[in-house]
Order: structure tokens, then C-alpha cells, then sequence
């Protein structure tokens, strides 16, 4: 059935339930996984200098790797105690949606499970919703995990 798995996490409890679902599914499927984090780039700040822009950029692009490799490390702990085969990858400074669905093509996924927040309404309007634009745009099937 599906023999690539490609499991995104934003290091949250939350996303933990579609990690958790999705290595689940690849070990009894005996298919792999590949985890990605999104991390994405610092918003711009009115009234900083260039040199006060440049080494505010360095400090959070250096705290979103060291994070992002937290995270995927323990998947991957987690992956290897389940005897999963998974790979990690972070991409940094992305559009957390559009990385996903980049990463499933080049990484030659045939499923996408990922947790969904369950936002609604003006909510789900103003924080918007990765899981809806992968789901809107995804070429594989996606398993949304609530």
C-alpha cells in the first residue's frame, strides 16, 4: 500500500498526535518515514538597522535549527524504539506548507500524515491552516490525524 510516509511536526504535544499516528502507521505498514520541521523566517522588524536586522536574523535562525533538531531528534529516538526506518529533515526559512508538499515530492512520499489543530471559524481565518492548504493541495492522499 503506502511505502514512504512523510510526517511533518512542529515540535508541539499537539503535532506529537500525528507523529505518533503516522510512525504507527509506517511500522505496521513496514513502510518509511521521513519527518520534516518548518521552521520559518523572521518576520521584519520596522526600525531595526541592518546590522540590528542581520544579527537579530543569525540569533533566531540559530534558535530555530538548534529547536528544529531537538525535535526531530527525539521522532527519530521514537522511530528507532518503534523500529521504523526514518529519516529527518529540517527546512529552514519556508512557508511551513509549501515545504511540506515540496519535501513529499522530492523525498518520492505517497502519503502525508499530519495533525490538524481543529481550528474554526475567524479563528482558523486569522491563524490560517497548514493542514487545509496541504490538503488543497497535495498530489498524494492525507491522513489528518485531530
Amino acid at each position: 500500500m503506502y511505502k514512504s510516509i512523510l510526517i511533518p511536526t512542529d515540535g508541539s504535544e499537539f503535532a506529537g498526535k500525528g507523529v505518533e499516528a503516522g510512525l504507527a502507521l509506517a511500522k505496521a505498514l513496514g513502510a518509511q518515514a521521513t519527518v520534516v520541521m518548518v521552521t520559518e523566517s523572521i518576520p521584519t522588524f520596522v526600525g531595526l538597522d541592518g546590522g540590528a536586522y542581520a544579527a537579530a536574523f543569525a540569533d533566531f535562525d540559530k534558535d530555530q535549527s538548534e529547536s528544529a533538531a531537538r525535535a526531530l531528534s527525539a521522532v527519530k529516538q521514537r522511530a528507532d524504539a518503534l523500529g521504523v526506518t526514518a529519516r529527518t529533515q529540517h527546512v529552514g526559512r519556508s512557508q511551513p506548507a509549501e515545504a511540506i508538499l515540496a519535501t513529499a515530492k522530492s523525498e518520492g512520499c505517497d502519503l502525508i500524515v499530519m495533525a490538524s489543530h481543529g481550528h474554526r471559524g475567524v479563528r482558523r481565518l486569522i491563524l490560517g491552516s497548514q493542514t487545509a492548504e496541504v490538503l488543497a493541495h497535495s498530489p498524494v492522499p492525507v491522513l489528518v490525524v485531530p
